[in-house]
């Protein structure tokens, strides 16, 4: 029904040659506009325009006036001009009432905030901002019609350079807790850049100080955002802010303890295999003391894992062959090193980004992730590449965290008690993924 009628004036110049590419584009424009204003559910028309020109209240609605179409029913039926509810007398009488009420209510502060980044430019079309039908959907490849959007992308990267402040791209609730997900507007790809690190830790800062001053308990950090070059796994902002309130959390004793847990039982050997960093020094030095082996392919790793480890160090080894059939894999993981691997072999996971896939008689984890409880809502849309009500460990983390009412930040090269941290996620209602996701060609 809705597509007859918005049809009609369309079909209206159609036959009376009066069309043109500019009338129906910009008929489809003002149309998508109005309509997805009006169903935002977040009213942002100020009432101060209504004041200047009254007039203006009959031709145009506003996400509360249409909100109560929903909740009423039978009031408020027009949709973009309320002109005909007033001639018809089918306004409701709280309209006027809602939208000011619905401008002066205060913000929701939020208890866990998530800050992420986006990672490859066409990234903004799967938020819940961009497109609904990609959103709820992993992000694994791109879509051959998106570059045809190529320069309306191009124009988001202008507006995310030009704009440079972070926003909000979801919004969540567990039991009680208020969650939310922050983006930083930068591209992977500028996280590899040195001479960006001064801004992108600007924007970081920021928000961490702004989510601060909102009350938040917890931030988390995703993805880039918290590297050691960067920013020392989250302990830059810590040292200069030593009386924070909030707490930073990179979330590596739960990606630890996932870890331990994905790792098939009865396996005595695994291949550590990628850049070392935070978790990869922990995950070793775990295995080590549970009596596996763990082998590296490089002697220069062998050294700095043997360093970390003071002594402790009898099950590392310097791998002769390729015959282990689990790697841990991070970072710098290469696609001839992939074929040197036994067929079988199934490939963990554990930096934030999926290893490349190049083999198909091998099998690949998802990054460090689990299921989350029934009582998530509204977590409808995909985080990045994993399927949906699945999340990271790393998010997990700091809403694990607040949850606990745990006093501590845990960022720089501090680790909280991995079986405390993993026994508290499960009780939490947070479940590992037991299966891997397999053969699924992916690029980031």
């Amino acid at each position: 029904m809705y597509f007859v009628l918005f049809a009609i004036p369309k079909l209206t110049i159609v036959f009376t040659n009066t069309a043109s590419v500019v009338a129906m584009v910009g008929y489809v424009t003002y149309i998508d506009f109005m309509n997805n204003m009006g169903h935002c559910n977040f009213e942002l028309i100020p009432k101060s325009l209504f004041s200047i020109f009254p007039p203006l209240k009959f031709f145009m609605y506003t996400p509360s006036f249409h909100s109560l179409h929903h909740t009423q029913f039978r009031t408020n039926y027009s949709l973009f001009m309320p002109l005909y509810d007033y001639v018809y007398n089918t306004t409701d009488k709280s309209s006027d009432d809602l939208h000011a009420k619905a401008l002066n209510r205060r913000e929701e502060t939020p208890e866990v905030v998530h800050i992420t980044h986006l990672t490859k430019p066409e990234s903004i079309y799967h938020l819940r901002l961009g497109f609904a039908y990609l959103a709820s959907r992993p992000f694994a490849t791109t879509k051959w019609y998106l570059w045809l959007m190529w320069p309306v992308t191009a124009w988001s990267m202008i507006l995310t350079w030009v704009y440079g402040r972070t926003f909000i791209v979801e919004r969540n609730r567990l039991d009680k807790l208020n969650l939310q997900i922050w983006a930083i507007p930068k591209y992977s790809i500028q996280y590899l850049m040195e001479w960006q690190n001064v801004a992108i830790n600007k924007m970081i800062e920021e928000a961490i100080l702004e989510a601060e001053r909102k009350g938040t308990k917890v931030v988390s950090l995703g993805l880039m955002n918290q590297g050691e070059e960067l920013n020392m796994y989250g302990g830059l902002y810590v040292s200069k802010h030593p009386k924070l309130k909030v707490k930073i959390v990179d979330g590596s004793s739960l990606v630890v303890a996932l870890l331990l847990n994905t790792i098939p039982k009865g396996t005595t050997q695994v291949l550590l295999r990628g850049k070392l960093n935070k978790v990869a020094y922990a995950i070793a030095f775990k295995l080590c003391q549970q009596g596996l082996k763990v082998a590296t392919m490089h002697e220069d790793d062998y050294v700095k894992l043997k360093k970390s480890f003071n002594g402790s160090d009898a099950n590392l080894v310097i791998a002769k062959n390729y015959t282990q059939t689990v790697w841990l894999v991070g970072e710098g993981l290469t696609e001839e090193e992939q074929m040197k691997a036994e067929k079988g072999t199934l490939f963990i996971p554990y930096s934030q980004f999926p290893a490349k896939k190049y083999r198909k008689d091998c099998s690949y984890h998802c990054t460090p992730a689990m299921l989350a409880p029934n009582s998530l809502e509204n977590l409808h849309s995909c985080e990045d590449w994993l399927p949906r009500r699945v999340m990271s460990a790393w998010r997990i983390a700091g809403i694990v965290h607040s949850l606990e009412g745990w006093n501590e930040h845990e960022c720089g090269y501090s680790m909280h008690n991995v079986d405390k941290v993993w026994d508290a996620t499960l009780q939490h209602g947070f479940q590992p993924l037991n299966a891997p996701i397999i053969h699924t060609k992916a690029s980031y």
